[in-house]
């Protein structure tokens, strides 16, 4: 993520891989399933690039990536959803949760 040398990356304006629309904040995100440890890597593109330790086979790696998201947002995973790219590693994902898209940035962006 990228933001103005000296400004707060909390009051930045949001980065493109990230929308709120309806009742639910939407992720871009480009996966690497099979990487050594998972973990939010930067930019890809207009997407939010997320390695993940989890081989691509039998929907573990999209389990793996909603597990993880779970843990570095802190809610529920019934609170996120696959919206798209099941089979694809550009995806969306859907997170319905008393979370404010600054509030996510923050959690994605730390540690």
């Amino acid at each position: 993520m990228e933001v103005p040398k000296g400004s707060d990356f909390r009051t930045a304006q949001l980065p493109v891989w990230i929308e709120a629309r309806g009742d639910a904040v939407f992720l871009a995100l480009h996966v690497q399933p099979g990487a050594r440890r998972t973990a939010v890597i930067g930019m890809h593109g207009n997407r939010l690039k997320i390695a993940v330790g989890s081989p691509p086979a039998d929907g573990r790696a999209n389990a793996a990536l909603l597990e993880f998201l779970a843990r570095r947002l802190n809610v529920a995973k019934s609170a996120l959803e696959l919206a798209s790219g099941a089979g694809s590693r550009e995806k969306r994902v859907a997170v319905r949760a008393s979370l404010s898209p600054s509030q996510i940035v923050a959690a994605l962006h730390d540690g």
